[in-house]
Parts: C-alpha cells; sequence; structure tokens
C-alpha cells in the first residue's frame, strides 16, 4: 500500500484513540502503593570448578570495622584507593566481607572455614543459612578444614544446643595454630580484648576436640588438595592449594582483608595479625606469586564470592574478579 499524505494524516487521527486506555492505566496505577524495597540480598552462593573438583563460595556476611584496625592506614590514601575500585568510602570505617567455600573432591564434602557468629555482629553469620541454600546437609560433611582458628572462621560450628552442627566431620587445622589457640600461656600474655577471641574460639571447637586431625607445614590432605603455610597472621596460618587436571586454586585464608585497600597497599596490614612484619612479608610473596603464574586465588575477605586473579600494577596490584562460570 503506498504511503499517501492523505493516509498518513487518517492514521496519526486514530493515535489520540489508541492512547486512551493507556492513559487511563497510567492514572489508575497512581493510586497502587509504591512496591516496598526488599531490603535482602539474594542468597549467597556462587559454584566454581576447578577440574573435576567443584567449589562453592558460601557467603557469610560482611562487618564495620574502624578504621583503626587498619595498621599504616591513611585516610586520604584510602579514599583515593576506595574511589579507583569503584567502592564507596565512609571516613573512620572499613568494610570487611567473610566467605567460607565447600569443597567437593567427589570423595569428601569439606567445609573450609566456617564464617562467624551472629553474635559479632548481626550482619554476620550466613554462612549456615547459605551452606542450606546450596543444597548442602551439614550431616554429609565430613570434614570442617581451617585456614586458622579466629572468631570469624568457627562460626557455624555449633548447633543451637551448643553441639556439632557437623555430626560427622573431623576438624583439621595446623598444629601450630591449634596449639597457638590453646596456649594458656598465649592466653595470658595477651591483651584483655585478644583473651575473649581466644576463649570464644575454644568454646566453638571444643566438641570436635576427640575428632580432631592437626598437621605440619606442607602436606597432600586429600588427592588435589595440599596445604601452603602463610605465617603471620597467625602462626599457623594455611592456604590450600587445589589442583585437579591442568587447573588450580589457592584459597589463600587472611592474606588480604581489604580488598579495597590492602591490593592497592599491600604494606597496610590488620590489628590482628600475630606477627606484623612476617605477614606483610607473607602478602608481597603471594601477591608477586599470583601476579606472576596468573594464578587463580580466592580468599576469605575478598568481595564475595572472593575468587579471582592480581595483576601487578607499579608498587600495588589490583584484583581482577574470575570470569562467571557455569556449574
Amino acid at each position: 500500500m503506498d504511503l499517501t499524505k492523505r493516509s498518513l494524516l487518517k492514521g496519526l487521527a486514530v493515535i489520540p484513540a489508541l492512547a486512551a486506555p493507556a492513559l487511563m492505566l497510567t492514572s489508575a496505577s497512581k493510586a497502587i502503593a509504591q512496591p516496598a524495597m526488599a531490603g535482602a540480598q539474594v542468597p549467597g552462593y556462587y559454584r566454581y570448578r576447578v577440574g573435576e573438583i567443584e567449589v562453592t563460595a558460601l557467603l557469610d556476611g560482611y562487618t564495620a570495622m574502624p578504621s583503626g584496625f587498619v595498621i599504616g592506614y591513611n585516610e586520604d590514601t584510602a579514599r583515593e584507593a576506595t574511589a579507583k575500585s569503584y567502592r564507596r568510602f565512609t571516613p573512620g570505617m572499613v568494610n570487611i566481607p567473610v566467605n567460607g567455600y565447600v569443597i567437593n573432591t567427589g570423595s569428601n564434602l569439606i567445609l573450609l572455614d566456617a564464617g562467624a557468629p551472629s553474635l559479632v555482629s548481626p550482619t554476620l553469620g550466613g554462612l549456615t543459612g547459605n551452606l542450606a541454600a546450596a543444597g548442602f546437609n551439614p550431616a554429609d560433611i565430613d570434614t570442617v578444614l581451617f585456614t586458622h582458628l579466629h572468631p570469624d572462621h568457627i562460626g557455624a560450628l555449633l548447633n543451637a544446643e551448643g553441639g556439632k552442627a557437623f555430626p560427622n566431620a573431623t576438624l583439621i587445622c595446623s598444629e601450630a595454630d591449634w596449639g597457638f589457640t590453646h596456649s594458656d600461656e598465649v592466653r595470658m600474655a595477651s591483651p584483655e580484648e585478644f583473651r575473649g577471641m581466644i576463649d570464644l574460639v575454644r568454646q566453638f571447637v571444643a566438641p570436635y576436640t576427640d575428632s580432631k586431625d592437626l598437621f605440619t607445614g606442607e602436606k597432600e590432605l586429600f588427592t588435589g588438595i595440599t596445604s601452603v603455610p602463610l605465617p603471620g597472621h597467625t602462626p599457623g596460618h594455611t592456604g590450600y592449594a587445589i589442583h585437579s587436571g591442568s587447573e588450580s586454586l589457592l584459597i589463600w585464608g587472611d592474606v588480604i582483608h581489604f580488598s579495597a585497600l590492602q591490593f592497592a597497599n599491600p604494606g597496610w596490614g590488620v590489628v590482628f595479625d600475630t606477627d606484623p612484619v612476617m605477614a606483610a612479608k607473607t602478602r608481597s610473596a603471594m601477591l608477586d606469586r599470583a601476579s606472576a603464574d596468573r594464578m587463580a586465588v580466592a580468599g576469605m575477605h575478598i568481595d564475595f564470592p572472593g575468587i579471582g586473579y592480581v595483576e601487578k600494577s607499579g608498587d600495588a596490584y589490583q584484583h581482577i574478579n574470575a570470569p562467571w562460570m557455569p556449574a
């Protein structure tokens, strides 16, 4: 059909009639209440494959900490680093996420670190719920493996009655970290606020005392999973290298606590470092290794799911999130 001036005008004349119902709908919709904000995030779990091994990242939550907890902190430098990483900056405060990981080797179902108790902060303590959301039954977890024994890594260990939340699990951690946490001499030499942390850890691991296994140094604990000593944050702080086929992932625990700050300023530490000098050396060595080897890394305090790569940029580094992958 030819488009003539007359047919065009006839078509334009029809538009107001067609628009009338839409205008009526718009007017009616104004009377409908605005939808409430959800106020909650989606369940926090994410699958990642390392060859034939499946790793599931679990979000426990996050908490805000005073900037005074960061050794070397400078507000102007922190503001600049935060802006460059496209994060929100809050003067005097730093956010820290908390992650855990389930490693399914096909033979073993391992929980690596267990999040923080909700009593530490109302925005923590979500690991148990996300474990269920990811489809895991606590009774099927055969091992709870630890990078180290700090309160933000043991929170899901107990059930509501104070017993084992993972009834069939063996607790595994480094001998150095177990000994450090259970040394009365260390406890008495610690500042009073740190004694409370030690007491909390002892309480949460106590039901597993008769079903624990301790190791030293670098050791293949399971097929494809080897311990990697990373001392400084605690004496027995340990990462775990996962290898399957040609793929690998290093879960490095607490090498980094603040993604926005410590990749850009690797000399900055945290007051919870038992040996700040050693922790800084370990962090520098691991950042260099990860960037040089293009190695996939994961951390308990890197923004969820905490899996990615490290690139060197002058004297600093930046974290690159791993590409999304299908389960």
